[in-house]
């Protein structure tokens, strides 16, 4: 509720007003208690002040039982990361990053280095990440190439870039397929206003998200990155650019490696310079890291009961968050809290927070409990923003891009192998017809020795004959002829034979 420009929260026992300034909206909250104490009965009263105020609002209704602003007066945009109960919600694959994503798929340090690596390698490349076939094609990219990669880049064993591809397929069976994509959510679809000049109240249903909780904290977390990133420094406002509550908290930093939790730490610290307020939902108080915790100026603290040494351990330290008030016992009040009851402390006109207070929450206008089918399935559809994401597109990316060199590398191989054996064909073509050339030519040189050697031999016989006849006449006689002619054609025989050889 808003009252004379502020948000009246809540009133004391003694039915005093007990608000919280907008200009300090933006240095963050924690609303903590046990469940069923009242959390989200606080968390709808005040993302309907807020938006009273004109501010925009983000909220995940873990339970399905926010979603009722929507039929409170309220201008609500649902959303769903699986496009059922929501305007799908989308992100590529670049726009979470290696660090996140790694988060996600549970990677341990080596693994998360080759994520980055293989980001890096795309980003060289130009080869788009969008989705999470772009992801495995390009897993598959450098481990097929890794020895070529390894000079620049470093060495990827085939087995670390493995269990990351395992990881990336779990992901994918629990709906990653889905989130990643185009159209990747625009963050600045979040600052606007209703008709009525109300603040747009975003509810993402996480009704199925919150049984993956690293999935479901790591969307936040990311959500909650890009506004840091697309939003400019606008210092202190009079009121909040918008404001963030993150329900189940304690899933943001549990099992969390440290150096993402000083990102988160960093990004809780720097964004409220961005005018965004962030609200913390959990149980327990403790399971916000200290240094984020410290960040957090305006607390509404619900019952917490100790029944054991560690929960009133617990208590103690919820009690010691707050300045003393002298009128009561601040632990023992955190314990007698009833429903909707709560102990507050809310930064003041001067930047200090306030004393504890013990107070009645102001109870949310809206309707309790959740929208049936048919007002959610309206509300989806009716909002100006479904025509725009409804739709899932598939722009070129690392897949086809990949898929098109290995086409045009297959054809260039499939090319040279026929360009290879053409060549092969020919030389052994031409090897053939050399050696029967060569073939040939040794028999045409054989057949013209043979010629020259049966002309010789005729030539010589007769030659040789009528010179011996020629001398046995001289010699005498019919004898002598035979005998000279004989002698003389072998004798002139010989002659030719030696000459021709």
């Amino acid at each position: 509720m808003v009252k004379d420009g502020k948000i009246l929260v809540a009133n004391t026992q003694s039915n005093e007003p007990v608000y919280l300034f907008p200009n300090k909206a933006n240095r963050h909250g924690l609303i903590a208690g046990a469940t069923g104490t009242g959390k989200t009965y606080t968390l709808k009263a005040l993302a309907e002040s807020f938006s009273d105020l004109g501010v925009p609002v983000f909220l995940a209704d873990v339970k399905g039982d926010v979603a009722g602003l929507a039929a409170g007066g309220y201008p609500t945009t649902l959303w769903d990361l699986y496009g059922k109960k929501g305007i799908q919600i989308r992100t590529t694959i670049t726009e979470m990053g290696p660090t996140l994503l790694s988060r996600i798929l549970g990677l341990n340090d080596l693994q998360s280095d080759i994520l980055t690596i293989v980001f890096k390698i795309a980003d060289d490349s130009n080869l788009a990440l969008i989705d999470i076939k772009d992801l495995k094609a390009m897993l598959n990219y450098v481990s097929e190439n890794s020895k070529d990669f390894a000079a620049e880049y470093g060495k990827m064993s085939p087995q670390s870039i493995g269990a990351i591809q395992r990881a990336v397929v779990a992901l994918e069976l629990a709906g990653g397929e889905t989130f990643f994509g185009e159209p990747a959510l625009d963050i600045r679809d979040w600052f606007t206003t209703g008709q009525n000049g109300k603040g747009m109240i975003h509810i993402l249903d996480s009704q199925s998200l919150i049984n993956n909780g690293v999935l479901y904290s790591t969307f936040l977390l990311w959500m909650l990155s890009e506004l840091f990133e697309t939003l400019p420094e606008v210092g202190d406002l009079d009121k909040p650019k918008m404001v963030f509550f993150f329900d189940e908290a304690h899933l943001l930093f549990k099992d969390t490696p440290g150096a993402l939790l000083d990102k988160i730490e960093q990004v809780v610290k720097l964004v409220r310079s961005k005018g965004i307020g962030v609200y913390f939902i959990t149980q327990n108080p403790r399971d916000i890291p200290d240094g984020v915790l410290a960040q957090l100026g305006n607390k509404i603290q619900h019952a917490l009961h100790a029944y054991t040494p560690s929960d009133q351990k617990a208590v103690k330290a919820a009690a010691d968050s707050f300045r003393e008030n002298p009128d009561f016992d601040t632990a023992e009040a955190i314990e007698a809290l009833g429903i909707g009851e709560a102990i507050v402390s809310f930064l003041q006109e001067d930047g200090t927070p306030s004393i504890a207070e013990r107070v009645k929450i102001i109870a949310p206008a809206s309707t309790a409990g959740s929208l049936d089918d048919g007002a959610r399935d309206n509300a989806i559809k009716s909002n100006v923003l479904y025509s725009k994401y409804a739709n899932a597109v598939d722009p070129e990316s690392a897949y086809e891009l990949l898929a098109r060199m290995g086409v045009e590398k297959a054809e260039a191989e499939a090319a040279a192998k026929e360009e290879a054996a053409a060549q092969k064909a020919q030389q052994k073509e031409e090897a053939a017809a050399a050696k029967a050339a060569e073939r040939e030519a040794t028999k045409e040189a054989n057949r013209k020795k043979r010629a020259v050697k049966s002309v010789g031999t005729t030539v010589a016989g007769t030659v040789g004959r009528e010179v011996g006849k020629t001398i046995g006449k001289q010699i005498g006689g019919k004898f002598g002829q035979t005998l000279g002619g004989n002698t003389g054609a072998q004798l002139f025989r010989g002659i030719l034979n030696t000459l021709l050889k």
